[in-house]
């Protein structure tokens, strides 16, 4: 399983707007494409002094269901026009994480 994780930045005034803009229509549209592989995404949200920060970590199989999500040079970030309109800044490149081991602390 790889992760490939992401962050981005809001103003306190842009942030409600940014995370109904992923919830109901970004991560529904990357759903849509149907992309082998993509398992999941996770939204996290950390409440900063002067923004707001949001990180994407989201879940696949392997490197190549990345390349079929955004192309040969997948470490780029995947940004739509809607989403740039309310971000203050995001990174320009996604980190990619092989995930080792998970422990469930509950069982």
């Amino acid at each position: 399983m790889v992760l490939r994780i992401w962050h981005g930045y809001t103003t306190k005034a842009n942030a409600d707007t940014y995370e109904n803009l992923l919830l109901n229509e970004i991560f529904p549209e990357i759903k849509n494409k149907q992309i082998k592989g993509n398992k999941k995404v996770q939204l996290l949200r950390r409440e900063m002094e002067e923004e707001v920060e949001f990180t994407t970590i989201m879940w696949f199989d392997r490197i190549e269901s990345i390349i079929d999500f955004v192309g040969q040079d997948y470490e780029a970030a995947y940004v739509p026009d809607k989403a740039q309109k309310v971000l203050s800044r995001f990174d320009g490149r996604a980190i990619h994480c092989e995930l080792r081991e998970t422990f469930d602390y509950q069982s």
